[in-house]
């Protein structure tokens, strides 16, 4: 690896309404301000930040696969409802063949019972959960901490 640690945030489907769609679970934080709050924690860090948000699951899987062909060292993944459902964004995080960490907003595991399992856990480094606009920021945090000690 050389140069600067690239790391890619890829937010998925109905993120774009935070601070809109039920702020009571989803956090008053808006996804313009969440990423402001990425981006300078990634120029605080050193690292290059790419972040994509869609509500398109071809996007993610298209962006999986630019990802691992050399435009990101670790991605931080928030695929929405696509985490409990497609089995096709799970075979794009194992073939981009990066270390990615699955974030979520909300505690998952104390939500509606189809929530409680994520397609993603077994083939991503790890899960940050619960912790709002925070689990974004301990995944990217995660995320810059895995890709430098592979580089090691």
């Amino acid at each position: 690896m050389s140069g600067s640690v690239r790391i890619w945030v890829l937010h998925g489907p109905n993120l774009n309404l935070l601070g809109q769609r039920e702020p009571q679970i989803y956090g008053a934080v808006t996804l313009q301000e969440l990423d402001a709050l990425l981006t300078q924690r990634a120029q605080d860090r050193g690292v290059e930040l790419h972040i994509l948000q869609s509500n398109h699951e071809g996007v993610l899987i298209d962006a999986l696969h630019e990802g691992g062909q050399g435009a990101a060292d670790a991605i931080v993944l928030n695929a929405g409802g696509l985490t409990h459902t497609s089995v096709c964004l799970r075979d794009a995080v194992v073939a981009s063949g990066l270390p990615v960490i699955e974030v979520h907003l909300s505690n998952v595991a104390a939500r509606e019972e189809f929530r409680h399992v994520s397609l993603l856990a077994p083939v991503v480094v790890g899960q940050v959960i619960g912790f709002g606009a925070d689990s974004y920021l301990l995944g990217l945090d995660a995320a810059i901490s895995t890709v430098r000690k592979q580089s090691h």
